[in-house]
């Protein structure tokens, strides 16, 4: 190759640079003496600004998450009541190109009326046929009611002779997260957490040593919390679990291991890349402020209860695509999808094929897991990311101030802030001011026809509570337009 053919090619090379003043000018000429920032600057709920032009900036730092070019895994989740059905889902999931499966168990933040039973034996029955050591995920999404299902997989795994090290399983106990989402506490945090670090304590002498726990943001999102208060409060309950294992005699630095988070991706595609980010940079100061060297930590995505709709369910298929392609390039490291009817009932296996393809479509045709955070460098992602950090930050220093996640909740501290943003949503939505297709804009005159599985819906009984408090209830927005509808 020639060196000239080598230079790098200079787009537009012989017009003149245009600068910001000049296309401030123009702008000022189209809104014709109406302030700028009322007029082109959007505010979120969390009152972060989003300008409609941003500079590139030449010094940003990539942030470290996923391996470069590496896939995230591509969930799906296993939610039918039946272990023999359950297992039919499991073996047709992983035939058919997921790498892992959730567990969900019911009464958990996830079942939404579904989901595995507590029984003894449901685990052996539900994995049956599947070689656990062959690379494939396991997560587990837990309520009180079902929290010895990992347990029963720990046993299953000494049952067939295999090593832990070798194995990728998240057993994702959140006793917090418990907590808040039934509303109250079965014991004062003091012995409740000590229990949460001897379990941990017993997983590592077993050989589990990652992904005991998870701070999951769901029960924030899903209440309607915004994304400063999501980030604020999976800190705040990660550094309640940190604390707990160390006070139990867990190194840190084996700890932080143990934890891993969980976030809501909803089509708020720039909210969404940016919290996904944001939530690294936040841990890697956690980590600092503990002495300890920044490591990546696991983040897993599903996609958002709160935006789906049920009498308008082929758009949540339009909203899924684009909250995983935004969780996928904020680097989630694995991505799980609600069915597009799951508002309507148990999915069918149609519904669940779409879900795990709107993955497989992104990964193998859009490729768009091949790039290391490809938005690094980008003037919005900086700098909505640096405002997303700084209002995270301070509403989990207001939490830690209270003594912790344990205390907030205790005192309301969470549900109160939630609650307002919750309130906020809704009145945008009601004032059209927000849009929610197939709910406030685009209203079907009658719901879609989708098959779901004709199964009724499944209860637990209710863990009793020694410490009520006000619990963090998840919800539909699309649920108040479809009432009035009926």
């Amino acid at each position: 190759m020639s060196d000239a053919a080598s230079e790098r090619l200079t787009l537009a090379a012989e017009f003149p640079t245009a600068t910001r003043e000049q296309w401030l000018q123009l702008v000022d000429q189209v809104i014709k003496g109406e302030q700028f920032e009322e007029r082109l600057v959007a505010r979120t709920v969390d009152e972060l600004a989003i300008q409609p032009l941003y500079a590139r900036k030449a010094d940003a730092q990539h942030i470290a998450a996923r391996p470069p070019g590496a896939r995230w895994q591509v969930m799906q989740r296993i939610d039918h009541p039946d272990p023999a059905a359950a297992n039919v889902q499991s073996l047709r999931e992983l035939e058919n190109g997921a790498s892992g499966l959730v567990l969900v168990g019911a009464g958990s933040a996830g079942a939404h009326g579904y989901g595995l039973l507590p029984s003894s034996d449901v685990i052996e029955c539900v994995l049956d046929g599947i070689q656990l050591d062959a690379g494939i995920a396991i997560e587990f999404d837990l309520s009180p009611q079902t929290k010895d299902l990992p347990l029963a997989l720990a046993a299953l795994v000494k049952r067939r002779g295999l090593a832990p090290a070798a194995l990728d399983f998240r057993f994702g106990f959140d006793p917090l997260g418990a907590v808040a989402l039934n509303g109250g506490f079965p014991l004062p945090w003091a012995q409740f957490g000590a229990l949460a670090a001897q379990l941990a304590k017993n997983l590592a002498a077993q050989g589990f040593t990652r992904a005991l726990v998870v701070a999951d943001g769901r029960i924030v999102h899903g209440a309607g919390g915004s994304e400063a208060q999501e980030l604020a409060y999976v800190l705040a309950v990660a550094v309640c679990y940190l604390r707990a294992f160390a006070a139990g005699g867990v190194a840190l630095d084996d700890a932080r291991r143990m934890i891993f988070f969980r976030l809501t991706a909803d089509a708020d595609q720039l909210l969404t890349i940016t919290k996904f980010r944001a939530l690294r940079r936040l841990w890697a100061r956690v980590e600092e402020s503990c002495g300890l060297t920044p490591e990546p930590a696991f983040v897993a995505a599903e996609t958002a209860w709160r935006t789906m709709t049920r009498d308008a369910p082929y758009e949540n298929i339009l909203r899924a695509t684009i909250a995983v392609f935004a969780a996928g390039i904020g680097d989630a490291d694995a991505i799980t999808v609600l069915p597009f009817t799951a508002a309507r009932g148990l999915p069918d296996e149609f519904a669940r094929r779409i879900a795990r393809n709107t993955q497989l479509i992104l990964l193998d045709e859009a490729n768009i897991a091949r790039v290391s955070d490809p938005v690094a460098g980008t003037g919005w992602a900086d700098e909505l990311g640096d405002q997303l950090c700084r209002t995270a930050w301070t509403q989990f220093q207001e939490i830690e101030a209270a003594g912790g996640a344990a205390a907030a909740l205790e005192r309301g501290l969470i549900q109160k802030d939630v609650a307002a943003a919750r309130a906020a949503r809704e009145q945008a939505l009601a004032d059209d001011k927000d849009t929610l297709v197939g709910a406030n804009e685009f209203r079907h005159i009658e719901p879609a026809d989708v098959p779901v599985l004709d199964l009724p819906r499944v209860t637990v009984p209710t863990m009793p509570a020694a410490i009520p408090i006000e619990p963090l209830t998840p919800l539909r927005f699309a649920a108040i337009f479809e009432d009035r509808r009926d």
